[in-house]
């Protein structure tokens, strides 16, 4: 046991990135709660729309009783896959406030990102990048005036039954 928390690995990333990955994970919580609420929206999908041309699709796909997840993208679609994109897959663990980015890339599964056998090194390195670019994107979002405020659920009409 001692050996494992002696590896070049586990001190090298331990305590000072760790505690870097932590703080993102607060200062994402704190952004997404100030910028969305979505602690307060039900299970659905909702547009935020500025005058900037870039609408906004926040996805709040379940909730559990102290975790939200949630899909946040654009409304434009990546050419290559077909997908939304940029695009963020979101846990928000609101009894621990923290938010994290736990996928980024759309149209492809995390080992096809990585690799089959990542290093704990990459992963950690990897979740380092997708949560620093979820901080950024959601302090862009609030430059550009979306908010709570701006949120409108989408209601996709139900499709006519013949009686």
């Amino acid at each position: 046991m001692t050996r494992a928390i002696d590896s070049p690995i586990s001190s090298a990333l331990l305590p000072g990135r760790f505690a870097f990955l932590m703080g993102l994970y607060a200062e994402n919580y704190h952004r997404l709660t100030r910028l969305f609420a979505p602690e307060k929206l039900g299970v659905g999908l909702y547009m935020s729309s500025v005058d900037d041309g870039l609408d906004v699709r926040l996805e709040l796909l379940e909730r559990h009783r102290y975790m939200l997840e949630l899909r946040l993208t654009y409304c434009m679609l990546d050419a290559d896959t077909g997908e939304f994109a940029p695009s963020a897959y979101l846990r928000m663990y609101q009894d621990a406030h923290v938010a994290e980015a736990i996928h980024c890339v759309p149209g492809k599964r995390l080992w096809q990102v990585l690799g089959p056998f990542p290093s704990a090194r990459t992963v950690f390195q990897h979740r380092t990048r997708m949560n620093s670019f979820l901080t950024r994107w959601l302090e862009y979002l609030g430059e550009q005036g979306h908010s709570a405020g701006t949120l409108e659920r989408v209601v996709t009409p139900l499709p006519d039954v013949a009686a």
